[in-house]
């Protein structure tokens, strides 16, 4: 099932409905990726020294079904789209909490961006091949 995140939900994280806030779903995505990249083996450290870095341009969240206090979340990665050159991607994301249910689904659409010239660029070879092995959907789509 690809999940690259399990955790506990933490108080901090319950809004006053007495359920998960919204932004923590986006969180738990987030922190999802980077155990992603890192499984693949695209770590910070390399980053840095490449001055490279992951940017959204779009984040859609859809909710299925609520997440209470002390209950603990599975996130799902899975890459739906990319160039061919790995310069931007989509990515969905499936939340579940501790019973197995699908509690939202997160659409994101990223590219790379060079953080000295702070302009977008692609992958160098020796990333991109890393960067290859992230797991596809069934609906993977590669663009030109």
């Amino acid at each position: 099932m690809n999940i690259f995140f399990e955790g506990p939900v933490l108080w901090s994280q319950i809004d006053a409905n007495m359920h998960l806030r919204h932004s923590a779903y986006a969180d738990f995505a987030a922190q999802a990726r980077l155990s992603l990249l890192e499984q693949v083996g695209l770590t910070a450290v390399q980053f840095i020294q490449q001055q490279l870095g992951p940017i959204l341009f779009r984040e859609e969240l859809f909710y299925h079904r609520e997440i209470s206090p002390n209950d603990k979340v599975r996130v799902s990665c899975e890459m739906t789209k990319c160039r061919s050159d790995g310069s931007r991607w989509s990515i969905r994301h499936e939340i579940f909490r501790g019973d197995g249910t699908k509690s939202a689904t997160i659409l994101v659409d990223g590219a790379w961006i060079d953080t000295r010239k702070r302009k977008l660029t692609g992958l160098p070879p020796e990333l991109m091949e890393k960067f290859k092995a992230i797991p596809r959907s069934e609906d993977f789509v590669e663009e030109a």
